[in-house]
C-alpha cells in the first residue's frame, strides 16, 4: 500500500505521507482504546535490557520480543524481529545483533536501513494471525477497511495471488464505519469460532481505530498481524501509521514523532522550501510545474527510455507560484543523486511564467556548473521571452516542442553521453 507510486500519487494531490514508528503508532492507539501488546522504546543495549526486565516482572512470561524500529516493512523476513525465550539477558543479547545491523527488506531496497531504535514487547500465545488495514480510496473517494484471514509475512504475495481472501467494506462519510459493518467482516474473518465474545471485541476494536483515522488524519493505518490470543481477545501486534501532512497545522505534536534517520533528506530538504519531491531511484532528473504534468512526465521517460534503461529519478513538483530562487533549489536537489545522467525540464507556464523558469534554470545551470544533459520544452505565458532567455544563455540546453519530443530527446542524450564515456 505504501510504494513510491502510491506516494507520488497522494504528492499529486499536495500532500505526502507522514510516517512514524510501530511503537509510536501504538502509543496513539492506546490512546484511543485499540488493544495492544505491553511493549516499552530502547535505543540502546542497555535500555533493551532493562525494558525486557521491566516486562517479565510485568507480565510474569521469561518471553519477550525484540523488533527493530525503521520505517519499513517485511522486517521479520529481514531478521529484524526476534523473540527472546530466555528471559532478559537473551532479550539483550538479540538486541546487540539487530540495533545497529543494516536491515534489508522488500520496502528498503537493497541498501537497507540502518536500525537506531528497539521495540521490546511482551510475547503473547496466539492462534491465529490477520490482517486489517484502514485507508482512502481517492477513485471511490471514500474509506475504505481491508482485512483477511491471511495476516502474517506474505499479506503482499496474498493480495496478488488471492485477491479474493482480501475483504474490504466502504465507509459512507455521512454515517461513518457502523457497528453492523465492522461485525460483518469480523463473521468474513471467520472470528465467531474463536470464542462467543471475540466478535465483539473485533467490533470495538475496529470502530476505535476508525476514530483514530479520523482524529489523527491518517493516510493510513494497517495492523499486520492482528493476532487472536488463546483467550479470545483480539491484539494489534504491529501498527504501521502515515498522516496526511495537508493536516499538520492541527497536530503540532507531530514534529516531535518525526524521526529524520528514517527520512530521504532530499525529500525533507523539499519539503522546507515548499516544493513537492519524491525520490524514484532512476536516471533521469525531472523539474515539471503541476502536479498531473509531472505525474505524465514520469510515465512519457519510462514509454521512451524502457528498451535504453531509462526512468525517472524522481517526482518533483515546483508549483504553480514557484520563484527563480526555488527553481535553482529544484535544480541542486535533482542533481544531489549520482544516479542522474540528464534533466528533463517541462513546463506548461499558466500562473508559472515561462521566463521565470528560464532565468531559474539558466542561474542555476551556471551556480551548479551543470555537467549533464538538459532538454528543455516551455509552453504557455512567456514562452518566446523563455525560449530566447535559454537560446542566448550561452549554455548547452537542448529545447523541446513537445513533451513526447523532450523525452525522446532526454533519452537520446543519456544513450549518447553513455557511448561516449565508455569511449
Amino acid at each position: 500500500m505504501c510504494c513510491v507510486f502510491a506516494q507520488c500519487q497522494f504528492a499529486a494531490n499536495g500532500g505526502v505521507f507522514v510516517k512514524i514508528h510501530e511503537y509510536q503508532g501504538k502509543q496513539i492507539f492506546a490512546k484511543y482504546g485499540v488493544p495492544i501488546p505491553k511493549g516499552y522504546p530502547a535505543f540502546t543495549v542497555d535500555e533493551a535490557e532493562a525494558a525486557a526486565k521491566k516486562l517479565i516482572e510485568e507480565t510474569g512470561s521469561p518471553v519477550t520480543v525484540v523488533k527493530a524500529q525503521i520505517h519499513a516493512g517485511g522486517r521479520g523476513k529481514g531478521g529484524g524481529v526476534k523473540v527472546a525465550k530466555g528471559g532478559a539477558a537473551d532479550a539483550r543479547a538479540l538486541a546487540e545483533k539487530i540495533l545497529g545491523m543494516q536491515l534489508v527488506t522488500v520496502q528498503t531496497g537493497p541498501e537497507g536501513q540502518k536500525v537506531r531504535r528497539l521495540y521490546i514487547e511482551q510475547g503473547l500465545e496466539m492462534v491465529k494471525e490477520l490482517y486489517l488495514s484502514v485507508l482512502v480510496d481517492r477513485e471511490k473517494r471514500r474509506i475504505v477497511v481491508m482485512a483477511s484471514t491471511e495476516g502474517g509475512m506474505d499479506i503482499e504475495e496474498v493480495a496478488h495471488n488471492t485477491p479474493e481472501k482480501i475483504l474490504s467494506i466502504y465507509v459512507d462519510p455521512a454515517t461513518g464505519l457502523m457497528p453492523f459493518q465492522a461485525r460483518k467482516l469480523a463473521f468474513g474473518l471467520g472470528l465467531p469460532q474463536y470464542g462467543k465474545e471475540t466478535v465483539g471485541k473485533f467490533t470495538k476494536l475496529l470502530l476505535a481505530l476508525y476514530e483514530c483515522f479520523v482524529k489523527e488524519d491518517c493516510a493510513m493505518l494497517e495492523i499486520n498481524p492482528l493476532c487472536v490470543l488463546k483467550n479470545s481477545d483480539i491484539v494489534a501486534l504491529d501498527a504501521k501509521v502515515t498522516f496526511d501532512d495537508n493536516a499538520e497545522f492541527r497536530h503540532k505534536d507531530w514534529a516531535s514523532l518525526l524521526d529524520t534517520n528514517e527520512e530521504d533528506p532530499i525529500e525533507l530538504e523539499a519539503k522546507h522550501v515548499g516544493l513537492n519531491y519524491v525520490s524514484l531511484g532512476g536516471n533521469v532528473g525531472c523539474l515539471v510545474n503541476g502536479a498531473g504534468l509531472a505525474m505524465a512526465t514520469m510515465d512519457i521517460i519510462k514509454v521512451f527510455g524502457e528498451k535504453a534503461g531509462v526512468s525517472p529519478a524522481n517526482f518533483l513538483d515546483v508549483g504553480g507560484g514557484a520563484n527563480q530562487e526555488q527553481v535553482t533549489k529544484a535544480f541542486s536537489m535533482i542533481l544531489k543523486s549520482p544516479a542522474v545522467e540528464a534533466i528533463f525540464v517541462n513546463i506548461f507556464g499558466g500562473i508559472m511564467k515561462c521566463d521565470v523558469i528560464a532565468n531559474g534554470v539558466v542561474a542555476a545551470a551556471r551556480e551548479i556548473g551543470l555537467k549533464v544533459p538538459l532538454v528543455v520544452r516551455l509552453e504557455g505565458t512567456n514562452v518566446e521571452l523563455g525560449r530566447k532567455i535559454l537560446s542566448e544563455s550561452g549554455l548547452a540546453i537542448t529545447a523541446a516542442t513537445t513533451m513526447a519530443d523532450g523525452a525522446e530527446k532526454v533519452v537520446a542524450a543519456v544513450t549518447a553521453a553513455r557511448k561516449e564515456g565508455g569511449k
